[in-house]
């Protein structure tokens, strides 16, 4: 098996539409080579814990409503081509989303993580919930099948936030700067949301080397 690592936050629409293609691509090879591992780094990792609202988050950033327009204009055009489902107008808050990352991570010790993640997208960007509510993650681990009251016991605790940034830090010090970014076998970076042709030729050529090294 081939290691795929993805740095992403829950909140990056291109994280939503990377991995949006990246499964249509997956659809094409049942027995893929890829054992994938998620990641995180957080966008804003200075938000208030209570999130802000999304309006003035976005104003803010991008130079007021004119500029957060424009800023997002491509993510709808790439959204509808990878048919991502994404309800800006559902969206009234944008989260801090370190306990998203915490929720990812547990999900990961029970081999859950890219279907929370995939779960945490649709409470976000479909649905417009506050994916930084312990409440929302408890009902995205409960949809998961994993221990709701335990997820809502850790979250209320301290538990691994530190190991989170940790790791955020050490993904910005290797050199990564934006999401969401693909690592492949431990040694090649692929940045960005990538469309299901590219994942297909990356997956038939490791297929092909397998093959020939068998």
């Amino acid at each position: 098996m081939v290691k795929l690592d993805i740095i992403s936050d829950p909140i990056c629409p291109w994280c939503y539409i990377g991995k949006t293609n990246l499964d249509r691509a997956l659809e094409q090879f049942p027995d893929h080579p890829f054992t994938i591992e998620w990641h995180p780094f957080q966008l804003n990792p200075d938000m208030p814990a209570g999130g802000m609202d999304r309006r003035t988050y976005l104003e803010t950033k991008f130079g007021g409503k004119e500029g957060a327009i424009k800023a997002y204009a491509p993510v709808v055009e790439h959204a509808e081509k990878a048919g991502a489902l994404i309800n800006f107008d559902k969206i009234e808050k944008t989260p801090n989303t370190i306990n998203a990352h915490r929720l990812i991570h547990w999900a990961g010790i029970e081999a859950r993580q890219s279907f929370v993640v995939d779960l945490l997208f649709k409470a976000y960007f479909v649905d417009g919930r506050d994916i930084g509510s312990p409440e929302v993650l408890a009902d995205v681990a409960d949809t998961a099948e994993m221990d709701a009251a335990m997820v809502t016991k850790l979250l209320a605790s301290d538990a691994d936030i530190a190991d989170i940034r940790a790791r955020d830090a050490h993904s910005r010090k290797m050199g990564v700067n934006s999401v969401p970014t693909f690592i492949v076998a431990g040694q090649h970076a692929i940045p960005g949301a990538q469309t299901p042709d590219m994942w297909v030729k990356v997956i038939g050529d490791i297929m092909a080397q397998i093959d020939t090294d068998a």
